[in-house]
């Protein structure tokens, strides 16, 4: 019995040795911070980190929402990183606070708060990579979550391994993996006293729901891993057919969010999956709504929380909705640049009218009344275009450009007092041109 369990610890250590080398060897010659909470998931991860010689530091996050047991899972990791000889970094969180003042429930405050952290910590002190300690139960809690809740393939194929900065050495391990590495190896850890609570969705799944699952197959997590494997297999053929329609332009980046080609997501078997697809990370909720965009009339929108879907002719535009009015901004005449939502504008003398272009204009700087007002359009606004005789309204000038509900919600004005001086990238204003009795050019340019 006793050889069994140290050819089984020594299983533990080599499998993780061999899981780096051939998995994640990129992690040999990459600085590390490993996010510890003082759990035995987080302890353990350092422990074997540790033991490959690994270049590792440690972080760790009090969110101050269990008085002493908080306090005390912080002194236990700064006594781990003497014992190890690491470098720690802790910092303090008033995780209720922030929760209040960000409308988040406690658990998402502390996510953000912690992940946050990390990432500046990581660009600060330049680390390549921040290691987490989520295993392979970890794994099937978050695939059993997303299940619960609703969700598509991409909620299916479980947390990924690597993401961005964030690597995750422990997904091939189970919980009784860690556990067995932590006492065979006389190895101290802290309890989390609310990970007994069956309040949390994660929680009641782990202590109720995947036991009964494990009983009735016991080698649960090594099909659930098989399951993930195929699930991930047929998401790269599904990325591969998006990379193909991205291609074929049934999906753009336009200036203000993504316009989708109606006629082009209809030619295809299932419009409302492909519309799934691009649109899943938006919020939408309603996708019966979504799909009678095709065929709505111009105009019509579905919102989520935060971004909206507009139907403009032969398009689906998706924009981000904003929650204040963008206030307008004065430029003096002194000032030689003003940094604007579309850019940045510059004010320069000019000696002649030089280049033509829909980003510069030449105005006599003799018939501006400063301060110039950058601001949206009012009820009412008219202007000159440039190159023509009288005035037209912009409302008109818009419908005859067939500009969309989302540019004309992102114009801007160069205004002299009322006077509109600059469409800003559409047109300028033609009592503001430079003529032959001009004495001081100047040239405006957004960049």
């Amino acid at each position: 019995m006793h050889t069994l369990k140290f050819q089984y610890l020594c299983k533990v250590l080599k499998d993780f040795k061999n899981h780096i080398e051939n998995k994640l060897f990129f992690l040999k010659e990459s600085k590390l911070l490993i996010a510890i909470s003082g759990g035995i998931d987080s302890v353990i991860l350092a422990h074997l980190s540790h033991k490959l010689g690994l270049n590792i530091a440690l972080a760790h996050c009090n969110f101050n929402l269990r008085g002493d047991e908080s306090d005390a899972d912080e002194t236990f990791v700064l006594e781990l990183a003497e014992y190890l000889d690491l470098e720690v970094f802790i910092q303090s969180f008033d995780t209720n606070l922030y929760a209040k003042e960000h409308k988040r429930s406690i658990q998402m405050a502390a996510r953000e708060l912690r992940y946050n952290w990390f990432k500046e910590l990581a660009e600060q002190l330049k680390f390549d990579y921040i290691l987490t300690a989520h295993h392979a139960d970890d794994n099937l809690e978050t695939f059993l979550i997303n299940f619960t809740r609703g969700t598509g393939l991409e909620g299916l194929t479980g947390i990924p391994e690597i993401n961005e900065k964030f690597v995750r050495p422990l997904l091939p391990f189970s919980s009784l993996d860690i556990e067995f590495y932590a006492k065979e190896n006389k190895i101290k850890w802290r309890e989390d006293s609310s990970n007994k609570s069956v309040k949390y969705l994660r929680n009641k799944l782990r202590h109720e729901v995947i036991p009964i699952l494990k009983e009735i197959n016991p080698s649960l997590l090594q099909s659930f891993q098989s399951t993930l494997s195929n699930l991930s297999d047929t998401a790269d053929i599904v990325e591969d057919k998006i990379s193909d329609l991205i291609k074929e332009g049934v999906i753009k980046l336009i200036m203000f969010g993504f316009q989708l080609d109606i006629e082009k997501i209809k030619r295809h078997n299932n419009p409302k999956a492909y519309l799934y697809r691009f649109l899943s990370g938006y919020g939408f909720s309603e996708w019966n709504d979504v799909v009678d965009l095709l065929d709505a009339q111009s105009g019509k929108f579905v919102q989520s929380n935060g971004w909206r879907l507009i139907k403009d002719r032969e398009h689906l535009l998706l924009s981000e909705i904003k929650s204040e009015n963008e206030l307008a901004v004065l430029i003096s005449e002194d000032d030689t640049e003003i940094t604007t939502p579309l850019g940045v504008l510059f004010f320069d003398e000019a000696d002649a009218v030089s280049e033509k272009s829909l980003h510069v204009i030449y105005v006599d700087k003799d018939k501006l009344q400063f301060p110039l007002k950058l601001r949206k359009k009012e009820t009412g606004d008219v202007f000159y275009p440039f190159g023509m005789h009288g005035k037209k309204k912009l409302s008109k000038y818009f419908k005859d450009e067939k500009l969309s509900l989302l540019d004309k919600e992102n114009i801007w004005l160069l205004c002299s007092k009322s006077d509109v001086v600059w469409v800003i990238n559409k047109r300028a204003d033609n009592r503001f041109k430079v003529t032959e009795d001009t004495k001081n050019i100047l040239k405006i340019e957004l960049k």
